[in-house]
C-alpha cells in the first residue's frame, strides 16, 4: 500500500528518484530545490520550513510535492493577503499554513510530478488529508499543469486564475522574421527602443553553462540586488545560491551581460530546457533609455529564435510586455480553507474573480501586437 512521508529536507529524497519524475523541469529539480535550502533562502528561519511530500511503496517513489509550512505570504506570487487578515481579525491563526510551489519561481508546471495518474491524483488526497490533520488553516498549491489542476478541484480545492505573458516561436527564422509579424507601429516601437540601447554603446555577451564564472555571478548579484534596493525591497535569493545552482546544473543557466566601452553594466539571467526560456532576474547599475526591455525581452526572444525553443516565459506580471510580442497565457493555483465558513468565503471571492479574469483575458487578446489583430 503506498505511503505518505513528509520529508525535513530534500537532501532526504535521493536525487535520482526525485528527478526521474520531475521531466527537466530546472525549477522543479532536486539540484533548484536543494540549491535554495543549502545557500539558506529556503529554510525554517526565512519562513519555509521544508515538508516535501513523498508518495512511497517500499523504496520505489511514485509522486512527489514540493512542500513547505509557511509562516508569511511573501515569495508565493498568488497573492492572499486578504485571507490572512481576515484570520487574524477573526482572532484565528492563518500561519503557518501548507504550500506546494517552488520557492519565488512563478513557473508554471509540475507540481505533483509522478510515475503515473494515479499515483500522482492519490498524493494530492494525501496530502490534501494530512493537511486538515495537522490543523493548519490551509493548503496552497501554486502554477500547477492543466492537468493537475483538474485533479486538485476534484480532490475539494478551490482554483483561483491568473495571468502571465509568454511569448511563443511560430518558426521565426530570426529576429527580423519575428518583427515581421507584429503590427507597423509595434515593429516601429521595437526597431527604435532597440536602437537606442545599440547608439549608446551597449553590446551583450551571453554565457552558459560552465562559461559563468565568480566575476560573472558576483556581478549580476550585485546588479540584482540593485534591482530590489530601487524598490526598497531585499533580495530573496543569495549569490551563494546561484553559484551552487550553476555548478550542479550548468546546462539550464543563461547569463546575459550588457556592457559599454568593455565594461559591464547590467545583467539578465535566464534558466532554460529543451524547449523553453524562462526569465528571472535583471539589474543595472548605470539607467540606460530601454535597457530593460532589450535586456530581459529582446535577446531573450532573439536568444530563443537562435536555440530552436519553443516558448519564452516572461515572468510574472506586466502587460508591457503585451506590446513586446508576448501574449496573454491563464494560470492556476489551487487552495484548500480548513475553516468551513472562510472557506465559502473565499469560494465565493474566486467565483466572482474568475469572472473577472475571463473579461481581462478577453481584452487583452484584443490588443495582441500582430499583424491581423484587432490591437
Amino acid at each position: 500500500m503506498p505511503e505518505l512521508r513528509l520529508h525535513p529536507a530534500i537532501d532526504a529524497i535521493p536525487a535520482a528518484r526525485w528527478d526521474s519524475l520531475c521531466d527537466g523541469q530546472p525549477t522543479l529539480s532536486h539540484a533548484y530545490l536543494s540549491a535554495l535550502e543549502a545557500s539558506g533562502c529556503v529554510s525554517p528561519r526565512t519562513g519555509w520550513t521544508p515538508r516535501h511530500a513523498g508518495l512511497w511503496e517500499g523504496e520505489a517513489l511514485l509522486a512527489a510535492m514540493p512542500l513547505y509550512l509557511k509562516t508569511h505570504s511573501y515569495g508565493e506570487y498568488v497573492f492572499d493577503w486578504a485571507w490572512a487578515d481576515a484570520y487574524q481579525r477573526h482572532g484565528l491563526d492563518y500561519y503557518p499554513k501548507w504550500l506546494a510551489a517552488v520557492p519565488f519561481t512563478p513557473v508554471p508546471g509540475l507540481r505533483v510530478p509522478g510515475r503515473d495518474e494515479a499515483s500522482r491524483r492519490l498524493l494530492i488526497e494525501r496530502v490534501r488529508e494530512a493537511a486538515e490533520a495537522s490543523g493548519a488553516s490551509s493548503l496552497h498549491i501554486l502554477f500547477p499543469s492543466a492537468d493537475e489542476s483538474a485533479w486538485l478541484q476534484a480532490a475539494g480545492l478551490e482554483i483561483r486564475h491568473g495571468v502571465q505573458f509568454h511569448w511563443h516561436n511560430a518558426g521565426y527564422r530570426d529576429f527580423d522574421d519575428f518583427l515581421g509579424h507584429l503590427a507597423q507601429p509595434k515593429r516601429k516601437k521595437i526597431r527604435q527602443e532597440r536602437r537606442k540601447v545599440a547608439e549608446a554603446g551597449v553590446v551583450f555577451r551571453i554565457l552558459t553553462g560552465a562559461d559563468i564564472g565568480p566575476e560573472e555571478w558576483a556581478f549580476f548579484h550585485a546588479c540584482y540586488s540593485q534591482t530590489y534596493a530601487e524598490h526598497r525591497s531585499t533580495p530573496y535569493l543569495t549569490r551563494a545560491f546561484f553559484e551552487d545552482f550553476g555548478r550542479r546544473s550548468p546546462e539550464a543557466c543563461v547569463l546575459m551581460i550588457a556592457e559599454r566601452a568593455g565594461s559591464p553594466i547590467a545583467a539578465s539571467f535566464f534558466l532554460r530546457d529543451r524547449t523553453r526560456l524562462y526569465g528571472r532576474y535583471w539589474g543595472a547599475i548605470e539607467f540606460i533609455p530601454c535597457l530593460h526591455f532589450e535586456a530581459c525581452y529582446y535577446q531573450a526572444i532573439d536568444y530563443a529564435i537562435r536555440s530552436g525553443l519553443q516558448h519564452f516565459e516572461g515572468g510574472a506580471q506586466g502587460e508591457h510586455k503585451l506590446s513586446r510580442g508576448l501574449e496573454p497565457v491563464r494560470t492556476t493555483s489551487a487552495h484548500w480553507i480548513a475553516d468551513p465558513r472562510f472557506r465559502d468565503a473565499v469560494a465565493r471571492f474566486l467565483a466572482q474573480e474568475r469572472g473577472g479574469m475571463e473579461v481581462y483575458l478577453d481584452e487583452l487578446s484584443e490588443r495582441l501586437p500582430f499583424r491581423g489583430s484587432t490591437a
